[in-house]
């Protein structure tokens, strides 16, 4: 196999499989470091936004240009951005509420609570195990076309592709813990919450693999052009609706804003330094 497909197929699984660290996370941690959380969702954020707007749409509007005109290459670039902040929108529609981890954006918090009577406390188990199992569901359903957004953007850019990819891992994270701390609660089984976590990330990858297989044949730079636009477009919307309220959810202050200036700030400065 093709060199460059191993090392986007490689990143996208390691993207994907980040719900891992936020399960482990989940089982050895009292309470989250809210804090934390809102710096690193603040910085993931940042790294999607300045990526979209600055190095993904500009080289989809370059990729339609060699087809049409700069003025309708920059038209169908920002159809295509439209079209994937509404692909995103009809998601989450398409998901109930209470499972779609972009309506839950308050982290959860770990610690202990008081024992419940016996008959609550199975029916307060059945309903977190369901609420996990959904919002396993929820997240593959959401990471599917983030793999194939992270897979392609590698394949054709490793140095853009690998930053995003970071990015969708760091957010990943805390779906890994809203996935697996229900179960966990649910079960009290550690390797039960763990693998419906692994198995949610796994959408990643399988997004990569089954989008890139029905695409390949049609692959050429005004088709890339237009979906690096939706890539665009899917970034912005995970950036605006799940990223900053998570992290505004998590602590007060600016710690959210900090994140994100300081996620633009070292993207862009690893960019430079990677073309000098």
């Amino acid at each position: 196999m093709d060199s460059a497909l191993l090392l986007a197929f490689a990143v996208t699984l390691g993207a994907g499989l980040a719900t891992g660290i936020g399960s482990t996370i989940a089982f050895f941690a009292k309470t989250t470091n809210k804090s934390f959380f809102a710096l690193s969702m603040g910085f993931s954020a940042g790294v999607m936004i300045y990526l979209s707007f600055v190095e993904i749409l500009p080289k989809s509007s370059s990729y339609i240009a060699e087809y049409l005109s700069e003025v309708e290459a920059a038209a169908v670039a920002a159809l295509a951005l439209v079209g994937g902040l509404v692909l995103m929108a009809l998601i989450d529609a398409l998901v109930p509420s209470g499972a779609n981890p972009h309506e839950n954006t308050e982290v959860e918090l770990m610690g202990e609570s008081q024992t419940p009577l016996p008959e609550v406390q199975v029916a307060k188990d059945r309903a977190l195990l369901r609420m996990g199992l959904f919002v396993a569901l929820a997240i593959a359903i959401h990471n599917f076309p983030e793999g194939l957004a992270t897979f392609l953007l590698v394949l054709d850019d490793p140095q853009i592709g690998i930053a995003l990819a970071i990015a969708v891992a760091m957010h990943n994270i805390p779906e890994g813990i809203a996935v697996s701390v229900p179960v966990y609660y649910a079960t009290k089984s550690r390797l039960k919450a763990f693998r419906l976590s692994f198995l949610s990330g796994l959408a990643e990858p399988a997004g990569a693999v089954i989008g890139y297989l029905i695409l390949a044949q049609f692959l050429n730079h005004f088709v890339l052009g237009f979906i690096f636009a939706m890539v665009a477009g899917v970034m912005v919307f995970l950036a605006i609706d799940t990223l900053l309220p998570t992290a505004r959810n998590s602590a007060r202050g600016h710690l959210t804003v900090y994140g994100v200036i300081a996620g633009m700030a070292v993207m862009a400065a690893s960019l430079v330094l990677l073309r000098l």
